[in-house]
């Protein structure tokens, strides 16, 4: 009987035990983290905010691989915070993320449109292994680190479209004066040969082209451009990219509350936005070609490629607005170095490879 108690005893002990232990756990996986996360993009705009890859996908995949521990608000432009006021509102804890291009917010920390596009740059290749294997990511955090935050790659566009224009441009001429919507460094290089540059939203893209507010403007790319019905208010639709090669979209935080998450979810966090990067990315190749043969049998839109005196002019002023970047403040001029130094090492292998593929075997 004695031995009969004590063997009872023992196993209330281990039970008890066993619970205590294990309360802590039982706890922790049923504390849901809330956050609130704004984007600069309007509702429903594919890539961006709505699909694969998306702010909204990206949302959704935390919460399901965090079992919903992490539970993320998502808010589009305007619906919490103005387009353009992400930055801002992270830095304040307004929201604890944000979704945007880092060169929105160029104007309080010029080297940040490092990291949304560099005209002339590198593709969307090039720019990803300088973000992952050549230290941009660091350089990038080294910045935000100064104001409290921390942002990761979470989504590429690949070659951009130059853009749409009421009328056609057919030589450097014609472009002198030319009130367009385009930001980040390309808008800065357009200044320099003549062009009136404006900073708009997405939402606001369409009417001010519509009532001719704007001559011009640059959005993303097909799919994106129809989207917001850019080819209801012009017609002439011109290729080449050269201003953004590899726009990278940003998964901006606050850096405390990104440190207070659970490693397994800080882990989650970075997976997704690398997943993201490249899912959205692949989105868009897969429905671009569609979506461009839409515009053009099905909505009267022409599409051509830039004058070559055009491209030369703008290959040169972008050597100047890039100098004269880099020398505007040593953060600048590090990540510039960096960005530049990793460039024309990757040139030597795109040359070889990419290039020759499309021009050689691909017959583009």
């Amino acid at each position: 009987m004695k031995r009969r108690d004590l063997l009872k005893g023992g196993a209330a002990t281990a039970v008890a035990t066993a619970a205590v232990i294990g309360a802590p756990h039982v706890a922790r996986a049923q504390t849901k983290i809330k956050w609130k996360m704004t984007t600069s993009f309007p509702p429903g705009l594919p890539f961006y905010q709505s699909g694969p890859g998306s702010a909204e996908w990206i949302v959704d995949q935390i919460d399901k691989l965090s079992a919903g521990r992490l539970k993320i608000k998502l808010y589009a432009a305007g619906e919490l915070i103005p387009w353009n006021g992400g930055f801002d509102a992270v830095k304040s804890g307004t929201v604890q993320a944000n979704s945007a291009v880092a060169y929105y917010w160029s104007g309080k920390i010029p080297a940040l449109q490092f990291f949304g596009t560099v005209p002339f740059g590198m593709s969307f290749q090039g720019q990803n292994a300088w973000y992952y294997h050549g230290g941009g990511i660091e350089l990038w955090n080294e910045i935000y680190a100064g104001h409290g935050m921390v942002a990761f790659p979470c989504g590429n566009s690949g070659v951009q479209m130059t853009g749409w224009f009421k009328k056609p441009v057919g030589s450097l001429a014609d472009f002198k004066g030319l009130k367009m919507r385009i930001p980040g460094l390309g808008g800065k290089i357009y200044k320099e040969i003549g062009v009136n540059v404006k900073l708009l939203g997405g939402g606001e893209i369409f009417p001010a082209l519509e009532r001719g507010v704007i001559d011009a403007a640059e959005w993303v790319g097909p799919v994106q451009d129809r989207r917001l019905g850019l080819h209801k208010a012009a017609k002439n639709y011109y290729s080449t990219g050269w201003h953004e090669p590899s726009t990278t979209t940003e998964l901006l935080m606050s850096k405390k509350a990104f440190d207070a998450l659970p490693k397994d979810i800080q882990a989650i966090v970075k997976c997704v936005a690398a997943a993201a990067n490249i899912i959205a990315h692949t989105s868009a190749e897969a429905l671009n070609g569609e979506a461009l043969e839409d515009l053009v049998a099905n909505h009267g839109v022409k599409v051509s490629e830039l004058p070559d005196d055009v491209i030369a002019a703008l290959r040169v002023k972008t050597k100047q607005v890039l100098d004269g970047l880099a020398a505007s403040s040593p953060v600048a001029r590090k990540v510039h170095d960096s960005f530049m130094n990793f460039k024309k090492k990757h040139d030597k292998w795109a040359n070889s490879s990419e290039r020759q593929f499309a021009v050689r075997v691909r017959g583009g």
